[in-house]
């Protein structure tokens, strides 16, 4: 069984982000980039299948800058048997949304003919949490959301999700789209000699125009402002006066 991980290509988790002087989004130039923690999740648990037999090849696809090469050389090093980058733009501040990842992500799947679709629920530079959802669609296959536990048997993946009342298992009929969840699997260390052996895995290029894919925004940013600063907050000396500060000023009572 193939498996295919979309991998993105976002500013490291431990980085502050800065909010660009013109308001139109974050600072990216000359910014520590990484690998979507929820992305590594998702490989990893490809790994995991891989290694217990189920599958037989991981296949990571990144899209956007070449810069993305060296995001896709960490999916290497970590398990994944070979590498796609689709050349999209070569504009780092440029996000390609959601919709335009699933029309592009469903081509690839078109040529490669994997049997399931494990992808992180989100990314952490716009939390859309929509392209594996779009890309199910597109593609008219099933789709499990926000995976906490997941296994592959018989022609069919069990997984589990958290809802509002609990638990929930879903079956579905192979092949699929799953989107990881953070309780699902811790990713693994990448040690140095699987660092050496991933330079030698294949890492294909593909142009954006042998795809036929319109990858023009739909949507427009208007602004983007930091958060506010929390203010100080105030000392009490007895509940009488929380009750007070409760009712009369935050309005919660």
């Amino acid at each position: 069984m193939k498996i295919l991980v979309p991998v993105k290509r976002v500013f490291d988790y431990n980085v502050r982000v800065r909010v660009r002087s013109d308001g139109s989004g974050v600072e990216l130039a000359n910014v520590k980039m990484s690998m979507n923690p929820f992305d590594e999740i998702a490989l990893e648990e490809a790994v995991r299948l891989k290694e217990k037999g189920v599958a037989t090849e991981i296949v990571a696809v990144s899209i956007g800058v070449p810069q993305a090469k060296d995001t896709l050389r960490t999916v290497l090093a970590m398990g994944a048997d070979r590498a796609i980058l689709v050349h999209a733009t070569d504009d780092v501040q440029q996000d390609i949304e959601p919709l335009a990842v699933a029309k592009i992500l469903a081509k690839i799947v078109e040529a490669e003919n994997p049997q399931l679709v494990i992808a992180g629920k989100q990314a952490i530079d716009n939390d859309m949490n929509a392209t594996g959802q779009m890309l199910a669609a597109a593609l008219g296959w099933g789709q499990g959301t926000y995976a906490s536990a997941l296994e592959v048997s018989e022609g069919a993946a069990l997984v589990t999700r958290e809802i509002d009342g609990g638990l929930q298992t879903l079956r579905l009929k192979l092949p699929a789209v799953v989107t990881t969840d953070l309780r699902l699997n811790q990713p693994r260390y990448v040690a140095l000699p699987a660092i050496m052996k991933a330079k030698k895995k294949p890492l294909e290029e593909v142009a954006l125009a042998t795809l036929g894919v319109d990858i023009q925004p739909r949507l427009t940013v208007l602004s983007t402002v930091e958060p506010p600063k929390r203010q100080a907050g105030v000392k009490l000396h007895s509940v009488d006066d929380l009750i007070s500060k409760l009712k009369n000023e935050a309005g919660v009572l």
